[in-house]
């Protein structure tokens, strides 16, 4: 498995396929022709179909210069999800690059640009072999393999908190067509005043949405595992760090996190748009219970059960972003997502000591792998079905009755 640094990237929102890995491949093909006097790019699949909303475009001409750049959404259907095509000068030197889920890029017949795999382990099956022999626990055994991490995650830790606490400041209205109010700020003074019983609820939950608003408004956020659902973790890390947990804690927190993405990662797809949303959502949720199971003491087998969970219940989730726009329903749902993940963490601690799971955690990442592939097209990251056409055409319907009306 690939390094902690390759799932955890620190970038600008409002999508880890669309924005960030968009301008790392700008970046990668910019090193290769540098003296350029102009460049094309063609966006494809999911990047063609949402890239407006998701920023895609901006990206580009931000990294490139709008003046002597042309971004082309092309309506052709391509092999490989989120691909792009890069030309200098008169269609010259064309490239194929593919943004493969978290900020992360592959180039066609290319050798892959990630860092080369630090973890000889493949599944948490053969992570759990290594630390039952050694008598370690996950956070043990990531510094064991990645003994030069820490400074990672404690970067990752720190834009984390950053991101909350400026969301949970700002005001007005998110970028683009739907107008969307930023309501962090309100849900946490809400939190305050709420019934006691949810007044912790709404506390987490304002965290996951500041640090989501923050992305879809473009900010320098973290992907955890990608930029979608990058609310649950940073919420979790704020939660933990307000109760005064030690930042060495938060680290091992960040780093059992890892761990779980990372499995899910190798053998399944952290990519809304290969998986559908269970491929983000479920993974940050799975990510968040194993680092609250840590960080409550709980043993592997209990972090096993709580990340199992949290992936387990959200197999089949869609990817239907209204608009093109990572806000409805992504910001909502990393506030309901950073909650199951504490249920999670719950139903291991408490049913997990009496009840042996029988659904590994590499169980289900197999299940969600195969969900992915039957699920249809429409639902992952095109906003080609589900609520995206759905909130659609409920406007358009409002609109005409107006227009009748009169």
């Amino acid at each position: 498995m690939e390094s902690l640094r390759e799932l955890y990237r620190i970038g600008p929102g409002p999508s880890s396929s669309h924005s960030l890995g968009v301008r790392k491949a700008c970046e990668y093909y910019y090193s290769l022709y540098p003296e350029a006097d102009h460049y094309t790019v063609e966006l494809y699949g999911s990047l063609s179909l949402t890239g407006r909303g998701h920023m895609s475009d901006k990206v580009i001409y931000d990294f490139f210069g709008k003046e002597r750049t042309d971004v082309i959404f092309m309506d052709e259907i391509t092999p490989v999800p989120n691909t792009m095509r890069f030309y200098t000068g008169d269609h010259e030197n064309m490239m194929e690059i593919y943004s493969v889920g978290g900020g992360a890029i592959a180039v066609k017949d290319m050798p892959p640009t990630a860092d080369p795999d630090v973890y000889p382990e493949n599944s948490l099956t053969e992570i759990n072999e290594v630390c039952s022999v050694k008598g370690w626990n996950y956070a043990q055994y990531v510094y064991d393999r990645e003994p030069d991490i820490k400074d990672h995650l404690k970067q990752v830790k720190d834009q984390m908190i950053t991101v909350v606490k400026q969301g949970l400041e700002d005001e007005g209205v998110l970028p683009g067509d739907l107008h969307l109010e930023k309501v962090a700020r309100q849900i946490y003074e809400r939190s305050f005043t709420a019934e006691e019983s949810i007044r912790n609820r709404l506390l987490i939950s304002s965290y996951a949405y500041a640090a989501m608003e923050q992305s879809s408004s473009g900010k320098t956020v973290v992907t955890a595992p990608t930029l979608g659902s990058s609310g649950i973790v940073a919420a979790l890390i704020m939660y933990y760090n307000d109760r005064g947990v030690s930042e060495d804690k938060l680290l091992e927190g960040l780093a059992v996190a890892g761990i779980i993405g990372n499995v899910v990662k190798t053998n399944a797809s952290i990519s809304g748009r290969v998986g559908g949303c269970q491929a983000e959502i479920g993974t940050a949720c799975a990510m968040g219970a194993a680092l609250a199971s840590h960080i409550e003491g709980l043993s592997n087998a209990q972090i096993e059960y709580a990340a199992e969970v949290g992936m387990e219940h959200n197999l089949g989730l869609t990817c239907d972003p209204v608009g093109g726009y990572v806000q409805i329903p992504c910001i909502e749902r990393n506030g309901v997502g950073v909650l199951r993940s504490l249920d999670a963490m719950e139903y291991a601690r408490y049913i997990g000591s009496f009840k042996p799971n029988r659904v590994s955690f590499d169980m289900v990442v197999s299940v969600m792998k195969h969900t992915g592939k039957h699920i249809p097209v429409e639902f992952k990251e095109t906003s080609l079905g589900g609520l995206a056409i759905e909130v659609k055409l409920n406007e358009e319907k409002k609109r005409a009755e107006k227009l009748n009306r009169k």
